[in-house]
């Protein structure tokens, strides 16, 4: 069965990278104050919005990747997302 790794940006631009099975049902679970599944998302507000995201093969290869997001070359690459998007959105 394949999952995809996400990054979710709420308007302060805080970041939140993760896995599923189920992308459009997790991002209603981030978005929503009720879900205690989104201890991070809970914390800081919303709304969260997809910023990027990658379909993998299996659950391992998307651990894998959220790894490798989270670290310190991906969070280079999200922050290089965001940028992005602050340079189409002017």
């Amino acid at each position: 069965m394949s999952c995809c790794v996400y990054v979710v940006v709420n308007p302060e631009g805080r970041t939140c990278t993760g896995q599923t099975e189920d992308l459009q049902r997790r991002l209603a679970e981030h978005n929503d104050p009720q879900c205690r599944l989104s201890r991070q998302t809970n914390k800081h507000r919303g709304p969260w919005r997809l910023l990027h995201w990658e379909e993998c093969p299996s659950r391992t290869e998307a651990m894998k990747r959220e790894s490798q997001l989270k670290s310190g070359a991906g969070r280079r690459f999200i922050r290089c997302l965001l940028n992005e998007i602050e340079v189409r959105d002017k």
